[in-house]
Formats: structure tokens, sequence, C-alpha cells
């Protein structure tokens, strides 16, 4: 069916419905405010009867909230940047886009993105539209969109130079980059009948700490805007892989040209980890060509403890400091960024192999060596820092794992693959003896204390897990979500509580290929 939807259905299969109403599903951006013609009306069982031949009022489609991952680099840092592979994995941590369509009267689209402070309102008559409809400009949901138009870009900003002209300068920089990269999204998969919405975002991902939070962001506002102009299908559970699959890169597509508004000329590495989850290896030989990138559908999930130094890094600075240091001693360089290339090499036939077993602790102490010869190349490549030595430092007198750096180092997060947890025996000599026993310290306990007095921030998170999802409708344990209390659910604890996976798994649908 190449990823369109049968008989326009646009609503994910396999939901449930809430117990206290009716709910249509959302129509296409061509007939967003026609009225249902397929459907009666129903309210309270009883059927309405038009009055004065006047058309049956279109019934609002229901709240429905998209959710990505964020993602960390696992093995490969630094090599990736000079042609090697790289292996990047989802992470537990993840961002929420709460869609509640108004009554069509209003004709406003609306961004409450909650952790930035972003709250803006567009007159949807007034946006662009003539420009981005244009036959020699119209996208569809389906084309491969490698690049910005610029004179797209162009007739946008003047309705993005009214985004928050009362904040701070980097404040402001950053409300612009998510208002551009939505009003983007919106005018290329919406039309003037697009229906009148409220987009509220909130993230349990950290912000700008090198774990994709904008790249989750884009992937929630494409599947939302693609799931409101019913072009995708599912997800369910009988859908085929192979169309799971194109829904899937659907999405990734259309995140990417959202990823091109904020930062420019984006990898592809962090939307395609958000949309698919699980792993990608990812490899550019030639920058003047697409990368290399394939799934690791295999990977498995690993539990993870992510520690932000709250160092402040440079991507850049670290990137020209190996870059230099490559210049004065090739060999040994070269060297370093061969073996870095090998453990990431060498994880991928691990995790390949049939033999694999995520629960051994065999195999997970063979990954967590992994892990720290990574660490120990890139410190010889001098992007470490004395806060992620002294992160790594913390964990290993704890015992619980090994620890790596992430990303490009100087600061930032580090990642620790946890060891399982041991089995305790409580009946030593001394209750034996009749004496009174005492529990063990928990070294994980121990260890979280020491990084909140040492300033460290810390996220137990889980490695390898889902990407893209859809809670449709809105509905968590029979309980519909209101955006109120979505937006003021307290930090990232509270909105996980709220609507995260752990409260309602079910719930909760994924394209699994």
């Amino acid at each position: 069916m190449n990823g369109s939807v049968t008989n326009g259905a646009a609503k994910p299969n396999g939901v449930r419905h809430a117990t206290n109403g009716t709910h249509a599903r959302p129509k296409s951006r061509e007939s967003a405010d026609d009225t249902h013609r397929d459907a009666p009306a129903v309210a309270n069982t009883s059927k309405r009867i038009p009055m004065h031949g006047r058309k049956e009022s279109n019934p609002l489609a229901p709240p429905f909230i998209v959710s990505a991952p964020g993602k960390v680099i696992v093995f490969g840092e630094h090599a990736v940047v000079h042609g090697k592979a790289a292996i990047a994995a989802a992470i537990s941590l993840r961002s929420y886009l709460l869609v509640t369509t108004l009554s069509k009267s209003k004709r406003t689209v609306s961004l409450k993105f909650t952790d930035i402070g972003l709250d803006h309102t567009w007159n949807i008559p007034d946006l662009p539209w003539k420009a981005f409809q244009h036959p020699t400009k119209k996208k569809k949901y389906y084309d491969m969109v490698t690049s910005l138009d610029p004179d797209l870009v162009e007739a946008m900003q003047a309705h993005i130079a009214n985004v928050s002209p009362d904040a701070k300068p980097e404040a402001r920089k950053i409300h612009i980059a998510a208002a551009s990269s939505f009003l983007y999204l919106f005018l290329s998969l919406g039309s003037e009948l697009s229906p009148p919405c409220i987009y509220a975002m909130r993230s349990a991902i950290p912000i700008a700490a090198g774990l994709g939070s904008s790249a989750s962001i884009s992937v929630c506002m494409s599947a939302a805007l693609l799931i409101q102009c019913r072009a995708l299908s599912g997800p369910h559970p009988d859908q085929i892989s192979h169309e799971a699959e194109e829904q899937l890169e659907r999405i990734n597509r259309w995140a990417f040209v959202g990823e091109m508004l904020i930062h420019g000329t984006p990898s592809g590495v962090d939307n395609t980890v958000a949309t698919h989850g699980r792993a990608v290896l990812f490899q550019r030989k030639d920058y003047s060509k697409p990368p290399a990138v394939k799934i690791l559908r295999e990977f498995p999930e690993l539990p993870l403890l992510l520690v932000n130094t709250r160092q402040p890094k440079s991507t850049s600075a670290e990137v020209t400091k190996v870059a230099a240091l490559r210049q004065r001693h090739p060999t040994v360089a070269d060297g370093i960024l061969d073996s870095i290339d090998a453990i990431t090499r060498s994880v991928h036939e691990i995790i390949s192999d049939e033999t694999f077993d995520p629960q051994s602790e065999e195999s997970i102490t063979h990954l967590g060596e992994l892990f720290s010869i990574n660490h120990a190349l890139l410190t010889a490549l001098g992007v470490s820092h004395p806060k992620l030595e002294r992160l790594r430092y913390l964990v290993d007198e704890a015992g619980v794992g090994w620890t790596k750096l992430t990303g490009a180092g100087g600061g930032g997060c580090a990642i620790t693959l946890l060891r399982p947890t041991p089995s305790i025996n409580h009946s030593t000599s001394s209750q034996l003896n009749g004496e009174a026993a005492h529990e063990p310290e928990d070294p994980m306990r121990l260890l979280e204390q020491k990084l909140l007095d040492e300033g460290f921030e810390r996220y137990e998170t889980t490695l390898g897990g889902d990407g893209v999802g859809v809670l449709y409708p809105a509905i968590v344990d029979d309980v519909e979500i209101h955006q109120e209390e979505f937006l003021t659910a307290e930090g990232r604890q509270g909105i996980e509580e709220l609507v995260g996976a752990g409260r309602d798994g079910e719930a909760w649908k994924y394209w699994r290929p």
C-alpha cells in the first residue's frame, strides 16, 4: 500500500477510545474543516437531527501525543569525523508532543514549549501558503527532501521575526530555531484548511548536552504533522514489516528537514536514532555523499547510568583539537582512530551474534570492557576532562559498571554500562550466631549521593529502546490527559509519571519493523 492510508484512515490502529465520549478521527488537510459525511454524529446514543437544513458540525479530533527518544553515541566518537564507523543508540529519556485540536473558528496554530519558555501563536490564514503551495515549490509528504528551499525559508522570516521578542538573546535563538523548524514542516505538510491546534511540548532530555534533544523534538513534530495529514498508517502489532519501515522512513525524512532548520547541516544520525530507536551503525567516508546508515534492530536494551558533568563543552573545539593532534602525530593519531573503529566493528559483530545474551554477566562484561578501552583511547586523543575522569573514578570505586564519555568530550556527559545486579546472600555467619544482621550498603545509592554532593546530574535510563511512539487518543489508564496538567507536570519525573510508557505501556504504540 506504499505506506498510504487505506480509505484515508489516519488513526493509529489498536488504540483505545475514551470512555466518556466518542472521538472522531483526524481528517486530511484537504478536508479538515468539512463535515463528516460518512459517520453519524452521536450524543448519548441518540441520533442528532440537523436543524434548518444546516450541516452537522465537525467533531474535534481527540488530543494525541507523539514521543521520541534522545540518543547517545555509544562507540566511535571522533573517529567518525575521520571516516570511521560509530554506533549511536536510543535512550529512554524522551520528548512528548501533545496535539490538541481547537474549534475550527479559532484559525490559529500555537506552540507551547514549556521547558524552553516558548509560547507563540500564528493566524493560519496569514501564513505564506502561496509560496509553499506553489506548483514549483510544493513538496509531497512522500518526497525525499535533502535540502531546504531558500525561497521558502525567506518567505517564513516575517512570521518568525516576532517570536519571543522580549526574551534574552540566547533563549530567543533557541525559540526561533524551534519555531522555524515547526513552521517549515507545518507549511510543507499542511494547508490553509489545516485544523487549528495547540502543539504542547515537554521533554525529559537535557538540552545542549549532546543527547539529541532537538532531533527528538523534530521527530515528534514530523510524526504529529504526518498523522494529521493522513500520511501514516498504524502503528499496530500486526503491521507488516516493510510497511512499518516505510512509515518510519517517512517520519525520518521530514524530521531531518526540521533538523536542518535548527543545525544547518546535521549528520542525520540523531533524527534516525530518534525515529527508529534501538541503534544505528553510521559511517561517512566522503562528505560530498550521504552517509552509510544501518539500523541495528538487534541491539539489546541495556541498563545505563547517564551522568551530566554540567561542564560546558564545545564540540567544534574538541574536533579541532583532534585534527591538530592528527596533523602533528599522524601515525599515532591514526592508530588510535583505527583502534576506536575496531572497537565499534567488534561491538557490531558481538551484538549480531546469536549467542549474545544481554542477560549474561559474561556478555555485559565483554561490552563493558570495550567501554573502558574506548574511553582510554579518547583520553589519549585529549578530549577528556578532569570532571569526566573524576566521574569515572567514582563509578570505578563503587564497582557498579564501566564508564566512558559520550559525544565530543571536554565536559558534557558520560555513560556507564551497569553491571548485572548480584544476588546478595543475607545468611551471614553473624546471623547464624544469633547476632544482629546489617544490610550491606547499596553501592549504587552511595554513588548517587556522591554524584549529588559533587554537582553531577544523574539519569538512570535504558539504552537501545523503542523509537517514535504514538498515544492516540491521549488516554492513560482510562483517563484523558489534559493540556494544563501536561504543561504543569513538574520536571522530568512529573511528565514521565503522567504520560510515560512506564505508567501504561499497552496504550503506547510503536512502529516495529
